[in-house]
């Protein structure tokens, strides 16, 4: 069997797993939760993660080397930056459209407390930018800071290629890293059935039916345009920008959006992801290495539509009307807030705060939607890891490349 059907099979398990405890023995589910579903999701999730920042190191520097002249790089650069900020505008466009038509608050339903999440404003423009330079690189490493271990990555790869000969250990050395880090990747990905089912009966076994059966209509608007967005933009993006058929794309990225539904992080994600696109959709080491990670930390085009739907939820459900300079503002400040920010579970509601402040919107509104946060962030998350993938194909084929001429 293959591993994405044994991943598949096991999703399936651990939703019936999940809802079966919920219902029918809640009292032991704490248990068994603690010493078996958490420790198999966890262990899972703990290897993959120790893998990301060597693996987004030693690829960006091989990428970067790869590319080598400054010119190619910068051209290559600002392909992937442009597509991914363009894609995270058409996300949120599709997502307000969805909502505005749908409006899945309209019955005025009251927010009834719940977690709190600190709203903090959104950074200015330029602080952002310099905050992507590490004063430390060593403690960037240490503490995981994507955007500035990808700047120091850059740097040191650009460093490799104008240097030539003279480096040529340490660019053997970044090589057999990257070699070590692809294998180490194989062999948790052997667990991935296993963590998908952990994972999944935990999260299902603790909310059950109610987060799936509540919020329906807000659920379906973003459902909605998650799906929209892919079929629409993704698929275009493959065909006339990646001359490859969009159905053997997904088919063959699958395994990683099932990966990616599974941890709801695209960081914990990014090995599997890279791993696929080589290997299933013919992308380069060097394109893969360098997009990829880059799209792990600034592309968010899934947590991007989960926003704009629940800020207009949101509005609805309070009564509070949006103007078109609202429309842009959430806009402005949703694209500005995923730049950057951390690829894990959960995160989204952090950013959400920031964009509802953003509008004068109340953050307590955020309880309204947090019972089903859980099963959206599975969801968005595939769409964000697939939207990089999309990317590396379109980025790859327009640099001639010639191993995804063969699948077109």
């Amino acid at each position: 069997m293959s591993l994405t059907k044994k991943i598949i099979l096991a999703l399936i398990l651990g939703v019936i797993v999940g809802i079966g405890f919920n219902l029918f023995a809640s009292d032991a589910f704490g248990y068994v939760d603690t010493y078996v579903f958490t420790p198999i999701g966890q262990i899972f999730l703990k290897l993959i993660t120790m893998l990301v920042v060597p693996l987004v190191f030693f690829s960006i520097v091989l990428g970067t080397a790869g590319i080598g002249e400054p010119k190619k790089l910068g051209r290559i650069g600002t392909k992937t930056i442009g597509f991914y900020l363009i894609s995270t505008v058409l996300a949120l466009s599709i997502a307000f459209a969805v909502a505005l038509v749908i409006q899945p608050g309209e019955e005025g339903l009251m927010a009834d407390g719940g977690e709190e999440f600190a709203a903090k404003e959104a950074p200015p423009v330029m602080e952002t930018l310099l905050n992507i330079i590490p004063s430390n690189p060593i403690d960037s490493l240490a503490t995981g800071s994507m955007l500035q271990i990808i700047f120091f990555a850059i740097f040191v790869g650009f460093a490799l290629a104008f240097l030539g000969e003279k480096t040529k250990g340490v660019h053997s050395l970044m090589e057999q890293g990257n070699e070590i880090m692809m294998f180490l990747v194989t062999i948790a990905m052997k667990l991935a059935p296993y963590g998908a089912f952990g994972l999944i009966a935990s999260a299902l076994g603790k909310q059950g039916l109610e987060a799936l059966s509540s919020m329906g209509m807000y659920m379906f608007c973003v459902i909605l345009a998650l799906v929209l967005h892919v079929l629409i933009v993704y698929s275009a993006t493959a065909y006339f920008l990646g001359k490859m058929n969009p159905i053997h794309f997904f088919k063959n990225f699958f395994p990683a959006m099932t990966i990616a539904f599974s941890t709801s992080s695209s960081n914990a994600t990014l090995p599997a992801s890279m791993k696929t696109a080589q290997e299933k959709l013919g992308v380069s080491k060097t394109i893969s290495g360098f997009v990829q990670p880059l799209g792990a930390t600034i592309n968010m085009d899934g947590t991007a539509i989960m926003q704009a739907v629940a800020t207009v939820f949101i509005a609805q459900v309070f009564a509070v009307s949006l103007s078109m300079g609202d429309l842009l503002t959430v806009v402005l400040t949703a694209t500005l807030a995923s730049i950057g920010t951390a690829g894990v579970p959960g995160v989204g509601m952090i950013m959400l705060a920031m964009v509802l402040q953003s509008v004068g919107l109340p953050v307590e509104g955020i309880a309204l939607v947090l019972a089903v946060d859980r099963i959206l962030d599975m969801l968005r998350t595939a769409v964000n890891i697939t939207g990089d993938a999309a990317c590396a194909v379109f980025v790859d084929r327009s640099e001639g490349g010639k191993e995804t001429e063969e699948l077109a």
